[in-house]
């Protein structure tokens, strides 16, 4: 027992590790370079220098939203990875994103947003629901749900949604940078009201998924099994169904189209610790934020004065992976 809880303590003092590292690198570098020492007086100490303000108000935001960003999208992935017991599964390839995008895009075009920010997500998210319970039911067949049907359902009503937003953007040119950082996703206008709509809907949203870990794990061993034990299947489906659109709407609602790091943070965490969802949510969590904010500043700092996308950073990085899951699942199978 005390040799399984030190290994757990050396397991998140990693992750911390890894966490707080790429959150001082991120805030660290741009196209403005802060010295370690000015940075430290500026946040710890409330000293007003030159770059407070850029520190403070542009960087540091974007940073933090890019933490919870990440957090949400791959905790999203690896529970939506155990609902359907497939590692390819996320909301990416469910097309949940672009359901999400086109919600956003619509508001947008509309001019629904008097409300600002808060319309868009809720708009954001409706698309979300939408686009997921669209694809489970195209996919499934007499109460059961195969995963191929689900993953080619997911794929062709993400291009069919993904056309829409194109024939929206030819539509309405004057609008085309709104909806292009939409689609391509974007941290470049990060707030503090953001990351504080953001925070407020994702981190209950990862904490309530975190309760449900012990049920995945029963789920793991199939409905049937699980039914037999007192796991009541299609009514936990749709509570993590719902719980996961609202963290993908408040995601895309805040930073666009993100995708494939709910692919590739589950499934480190599962090279690395294993299968258990009690585990497996909370990592990925902690390597998600990181990842984004890695790949986040990158995107700044490559090709200055310009810079790359994260939406398009995380789709460099996700897509390789991508393929090497599908080579993996498919030696499995043979």
């Amino acid at each position: 027992m005390a040799n399984k809880v030190f290994k757990r303590f050396i397991s998140i003092s990693i992750l911390l590790l890894l966490f707080i590292s790429s959150f001082i690198f991120a805030v660290a570098i741009g196209a403005v370079k802060i010295p370690w020492e000015e940075i430290i007086e500026i946040i710890f100490f409330g000293v007003n220098t030159d770059n407070r303000v850029i520190l403070m108000d542009i960087r540091l935001p974007r940073v933090m939203i890019a933490a919870i960003l990440g957090a949400g999208l791959a905790a999203v992935g690896g529970v939506m990875q155990g609902i359907f017991m497939n590692p390819l599964v996320d909301s990416y390839t469910l097309g949940m994103s672009s359901g999400a995008a086109l919600g956003a895009v619509f508001s947008i075009v509309t001019g629904i947003g008097i409300f600002g920010y808060a319309t868009t997500g809720v708009f954001a998210f409706i698309g979300t629901v939408s686009t997921l319970f669209l694809v489970y039911f195209l996919s499934k067949t007499k109460n059961r749900v195969s995963i191929n049907t689900l993953l080619l359902a997911g794929v062709a009503v993400s291009y069919f949604l993904s056309s829409i937003i194109s024939f929206v953007m030819m539509m309405n040119k004057h609008k085309l940078d709104q909806i292009v950082f939409w689609t391509m996703g974007s941290l470049s206008s990060s707030t503090w009201q953001k990351f504080i709509i953001s925070s407020s809907i994702i981190i209950p949203g990862v904490l309530l998924l975190n309760i449900f870990g012990r049920e995945l794990n029963i789920m793991s061993l199939g409905e049937e099994s699980a039914h037999y034990i007192g796991v009541d299947v299609e009514r936990l489906k749709y509570i993590l169904l719902g719980i996961c659109s609202l963290i993908v709407g408040a995601v895309v609602s805040t930073g666009g189209t993100i995708g494939f790091l709910g692919l590739v943070a589950p499934h480190i965490v599962r090279l690395i610790w294993g299968s258990d969802y009690r585990r497996l949510i909370p990592y990925s969590a902690i390597i998600g934020g990181s990842i984004l904010m890695l790949a986040d500043a990158l995107g700044r700092v490559l090709i200055q004065p310009s810079e790359i996308p994260v939406g398009v950073m995380t789709s460099i990085m996700g897509g390789p992976f991508f393929v090497f899951l599908l080579r993996k699942q498919k030696s499995k199978g043979a």
